[in-house]
């Protein structure tokens, strides 16, 4: 019974060879046709070829240029010169994807017209940025790097639009750090000036309390008394006088000086805090430092990226052949399959 169903089975795989050499001569036209099609329908007739060009950068390790350059915090202190890590490496990938970078593009390039896009169509923008994201790409490379990659049909402007999102990285970044940066100069500032103005203030109080008299304090107080008790054993009067009225101007204006003076040293010292802030603030407000360094800057293509005709042509022989080859084995199945019902 088992000996049975083998000679009647409807495809044997041991038999494939023999099925393949029965068959040869319609599959032997499918695969040519097949062939022929695929080298047609993958020409730059039907199908649009692209060049790619791409630029490699790695990220700067530092944001601050005050920190980086000013600051006397040893442990706030970077290299310059340093490449970024992965985290550095994130954020600037980031930065790439955001429409910041998108929109300037587009719109440098006018990407709606060039990408044959309807500006009156519904989904216009839908169109566009699925364009912008199939043919510019952004990607971390083992070595930590970025690289920015662009397919178009032109290659001078796939190389431009590369080169020129690289530029972009740092105007963008630039412009997102300075808004913080001139934010946070304006407190120092004016930290700094109201600190300058009380300073200014208290040296004109002590002036005045110099004219009226008052040196210093302690000295002056001391040396007073000494003097006083020199004209009280010879009895002169006229000295003890003239010693008493300091001693009374001493003691009017002897605190407030002594509390001007300690105020002044105080706020003197925090000045000197403040301004060290203030310009390092300003620096940070009103300079910048390049945010990437370039390994690959990129040129114009000399070959297209895309289509890869052999790709095309040796995926769409195969398929042809091997669908061609299911279709056979369904039909020669089929048919057998009503033969057998005939008969019974």
């Amino acid at each position: 019974m088992t000996n049975s169903k083998l000679s009647n089975s409807d495809f044997d795989s041991s038999n494939f060879l023999v099925f393949l050499n029965t068959w040869r001569k319609p599959l032997i036209i499918i695969t040519i046709i097949a062939f022929v099609a695929s080298i047609i329908f993958s020409s730059s007739v039907f199908i649009t070829p692209k060049y790619k060009s791409t630029v490699v950068l790695f990220p700067t390790s530092t944001n601050s240029i005050s920190k980086a350059l000013l600051s006397e915090n040893v442990g706030n202190k970077h290299d310059i010169m340093e490449f970024g890590e992965e985290e550095q490496t994130e954020q600037m990938l980031q930065l790439l994807n955001s429409n910041k970078i998108r929109d300037k593009v587009i719109e440098k390039y006018d990407l709606m017209n060039h990408y044959d896009i309807d500006p009156d169509s519904r989904f216009k923008n839908t169109r566009l940025f699925k364009e912008y994201d199939n043919n510019i790409t952004f990607r971390r490379t083992e070595y930590m790097a970025v690289k920015i990659s662009v397919l178009d049909k032109d290659p001078q402007m796939a190389a431009d639009i590369a080169n020129d999102i690289a530029e972009l990285l740092d105007s963008t970044k630039n412009d997102m750090q300075k808004v913080r940066a001139i934010k946070g100069f304006k407190i120092v500032e004016e930290e700094y000036i109201r600190l300058n103005n009380e300073i200014r203030q208290m040296e004109d109080s002590l002036t005045v309390l110099r004219k009226l008299g008052v040196h210093d304090y302690e000295s002056q107080s001391e040396m007073i008394n000494r003097q006083l008790a020199i004209e009280l054993a010879k009895g002169n009067k006229a000295g003890v006088n003239a010693l008493e009225k300091k001693l009374k101007v001493l003691a009017e204006y002897g605190g407030p000086y002594v509390s001007l003076r300690d105020a002044l040293e105080h706020e003197k010292k925090q000045l000197s805090l403040i301004k060290a802030k203030y310009e390092e603030a300003k620096v940070d407000a009103e300079e910048y430092l390049p945010q990437k360094f370039i390994v690959n800057n990129a040129y114009k293509a000399e070959k297209k990226a895309y289509p890869i005709r052999w790709i095309i042509v040796l995926c769409s022989t195969l398929s042809a052949l091997f669908l061609s080859i299911l279709v056979i084995i369904i039909i020669d199945n089929f048919k057998k399959l009503s033969k057998k019902k005939t008969i019974k």
